[in-house]
């Protein structure tokens, strides 16, 4: 027989406590990067629209922003949407750009990111996405532009083989104008021309049961530590989430050397 459900929650928050004590004891990942997977199959385990499983995944991001700054995450790299996720059916496309139209105009009001003065951007082929999300995006980077608290980055209409497309053709633009010479390019530079900017992430953690990385910053992603669960995303739990800081935080990480 299983526990009553007070008792388990209880446990839990025990649980958690204990899991922040350990963790805020070590370094912790300044920039996580979050291959959001799972939203479909949870939505069908459970007899639902897939659309209703990216509603609640949705709310798992709310939740997993907060976790991350509470723990000292500078930034957080979430993949929403990629340029593949083009070729689903129209009307789960449709459903999600609502959604993402929705949301992103409410994180420009939402006053945990405007009070902490988290920088709110979204990395992409943002021409491709519908009007009004382009709306929404322009509403919600103007409104947190001047932030220097920490960083949340949507990838939307992302792929990290066109990612770096993209900026190979900003560096061959620069030089052809005569703003930087050839051999100037390395690694330094194509990352500083890169969506994130040379912002690579210390932590990758996959939800929904595949291990692969699926396109999502590839480049940046040299020296990632990478996590896979089995858990769908809108079930992931913050005691997941630091169950995974913290086995981050046992790793040993040497940068090739």
């Amino acid at each position: 027989m299983g526990f009553p459900d007070p008792f388990r929650r209880l446990l839990y928050r025990t649980y958690e406590r204990n899991l922040l004590k350990d963790i805020r004891q070590a370094e912790v990942p300044q920039h996580v990067g979050f291959i959001m997977d799972g939203n479909r199959r949870h939505a069908q385990a459970r007899g639902q629209l897939p659309w209703e499983g990216h509603k609640l995944g949705s709310d798992t991001v709310e939740a997993l922003v907060e976790w991350g700054r509470e723990i000292g995450v500078r930034t957080m790299t979430l993949y929403a949407f990629s340029t593949e996720n083009f070729d689903r059916a129209d009307h789960e496309v449709d459903q999600l750009m609502g959604l993402f139209a929705t949301r992103l105009a409410e994180l420009a009001k939402d006053n945990r990111i405007l009070d902490n003065g988290v920088r709110v951007r979204v990395l992409g082929r943002t021409d491709l996405l519908p009007q009004h999300v382009q709306q929404a995006i322009q509403i919600v980077e103007a409104a947190t532009a001047a932030h220097e608290g920490s960083r949340l980055n949507f990838c939307i209409a992302y792929g990290g083989r066109q990612e770096i497309i993209d900026a190979f053709q900003k560096i061959i633009a620069k030089v052809e104008r005569g703003e930087m010479r050839r051999e100037d390019v390395d690694e330094k530079v194509l990352g500083e021309h890169l969506y994130t900017g040379g912002d690579d992430p210390d932590l990758i953690i996959r939800t929904g049961g595949e291990s692969r990385l699926s396109n999502f910053l590839l480049y940046q992603a040299a020296y990632s530590e990478l996590f896979f669960t089995d858990v769908h995303f809108p079930s992931f739990r913050k005691v997941d989430f630091l169950r995974v800081i913290r086995s981050y935080q046992q790793r040993k990480r040497r940068f090739g050397k």
